[in-house]
């Protein structure tokens, strides 16, 4: 490829994690108990018992890109993920509008997130007159952000060891409630309208066209995030394979975690609770809590209160590294790849991603709490758009070495492009959806479209803006041209 010398980079901390440390990350980044309690619902209302069918069908696609991220590491171990890979195989253009993606939903989310885990450890502590008020909680949220950004600056070990505390209490939570409710299913002691499972919930195909695309939509929304781990490639000891292994195994292990309280949901509750109460979102798990565990439904609360404080740092990462990634390329201002002189962190692009989340969370929360939750729906296309181009990316990346054996064409061809029009499909679908206001949370118009689509390509237009702009300013990035793997690297020569 003809490439445009690099700015003079300041390193990461080599070797600060391992495969375990990585792994935990790109779980946590994901939010597990927050995600599956946000989507059980209104899942059910489209799939009904086939809740965990659909689950497992979206996973699919993810287990597609995973393999393409897991194979661009091999050959680029660059903190950018997505932009880089996309710029080395596609050109400029689309390598940095998929770093923009990238870099635009760390802060759409954060906010939530934090407000999530405020909220819900308030309400655990038993303070729902605080979780209701708004300037504690929006206060409260905002120094959450603060706490977590200072942790992810001040070290990735650190963040680490913060981060395994709070999956291993994240699991244990969840599994308690799982058990307890089968338990209860199959004494028969269950409070509600409770089913027996069955290995028939796990057949997505028995829900219908419309009904399944809607599904795998909420589906491939709590799996997002697994990438985490590739974003700290730079940082981890056995850099060539080990973050691609944690991504890869990050969703496994998510799956297996959201069938096993799926189908403890669905047996305990039965459909039709779960469609009355679609519309409490991430709450109906205290709502569930109270009638599977009792007196010790604080357990819930806590799973998702720390799975939500987990994830706000967390999806700190991705956006930053992006960021630190695009500034030594020369596309973003070269601030943003300055690295802590101690910490060895991206410090400045971690502080602009918390600051802008912020600043994000606080404004749309004063239009209204509905135009927040219409923010994390605009998540889905940025979501679809940076996977598919990576799968893409991939394809083309390694086009030369895609016939030297059935494992390189399987693996590193055909998966990842079969998962890219996957996600490009549900882009359409979601696109489609979401320009009907009637299907976003205000119910309301926004320029004749649903607010979701109206922010989704205000983020769009934003950064084409903006990487226009910086086109004119600094044009050297844009001198780059696509090249192909290198031999030496797909074969493991690597020096």
């Amino acid at each position: 490829m003809a490439e445009v010398e690099e700015e003079p980079r300041e390193e990461l901390r080599a070797d600060a994690i391992g495969f375990v440390d990585a792994l935990v990350i790109g779980l946590n980044a994901t939010s597990p108990a927050y995600s599956i309690a946000a989507v059980i619902g209104p899942l059910v209302v489209v799939a009904g018992v086939h809740a965990p069918g659909v689950m497992l069908a979206s996973f699919v696609p993810m287990l597609f890109i995973a393999s393409a991220f897991y194979y661009l590491n091999k050959v680029d171990k660059d903190c950018g993920t997505t932009f880089s890979w996309v710029t080395r195989a596609m050109g400029p253009w689309a390598g940095w509008l998929g770093g923009w993606a990238i870099t635009m939903t760390g802060v759409l989310v954060v906010g939530s997130l934090a407000d999530v885990g405020v909220s819900f450890t308030l309400r655990g502590f038993g303070l729902d007159d605080a979780a209701d008020t708004a300037w504690i909680r929006q206060g409260l949220a905002v120094l959450l952000i603060v706490v977590m950004t200072a942790i992810c600056v001040a070290g990735t070990e650190g963040s680490a060891r913060l981060q395994n505390v709070l999956i291993l209490a994240q699991v244990v939570f969840l599994l308690v409630f799982a058990a307890v409710a089968f338990y209860r299913v199959y004494a028969d002691t269950s409070s509600l309208d409770s089913i027996r499972p069955s290995l028939g919930w796990l057949n997505p195909f028995d829900v219908g066209g419309a009904a399944l695309t809607s599904g795998l939509l909420l589906g491939v929304f709590i799996y997002w995030g697994w990438e985490s781990a590739v974003n700290l490639t730079e940082e981890t000891s056995g850099a060539a394979s080990a973050p691609g292994l944690a991504a890869i195994w990050s969703t496994v292990v998510l799956l297996a975690t959201y069938l096993a309280v799926a189908f403890a949901v669905v047996a305990y509750a039965g459909t039709q609770f779960l469609v009355d109460n679609a519309d409490e979102e991430e709450f109906i798990f205290p709502l569930l809590a109270t009638e599977v565990l009792g007196q010790w439904d604080w357990i819930v609360y806590f799973a998702v209160a720390t799975s939500a404080i987990a994830s706000t740092q967390t999806t700190i990462i991705p956006a930053s590294r992006t960021a630190l990634s695009m500034a030594r390329r020369a596309a973003l201002p070269r601030t943003f790849g300055h690295v802590h002189p101690r910490f060895r962190t991206p410090d400045v692009s971690t502080w602009w991603v918390a600051g802008i989340a912020i600043a994000w969370y606080l404004v749309v929360n004063q239009l209204s709490e509905n135009a927040l939750f219409d923010s994390l729906s605009a998540l889905s296309l940025l979501i679809a758009f940076y996977y598919a181009l990576t799968g893409i990316a991939c394809a083309v990346y390694y086009r030369r070495h895609l016939t030297e054996s059935v494992r390189n064409f399987v693996l590193i061809g055909l998966a990842p492009v079969v998962g890219a029009l996957l996600l490009a499909w549900l882009l359409v679908a979601s696109v489609r959806d979401l320009s009907d206001p009637a299907n976003s949370y205000s119910q309301t118009s926004w320029f004749g479209l649903g607010p979701p689509l109206v922010i989704g390509i205000g983020i769009a237009l934003a950064g084409v803006v903006i990487m226009l702009w910086w086109r004119i300013v600094a044009p050297r990035f844009w001198q780059e041209r696509p090249g192909v793997a290198d031999p030496a690297l797909v074969h493991g020569k690597e020096s």
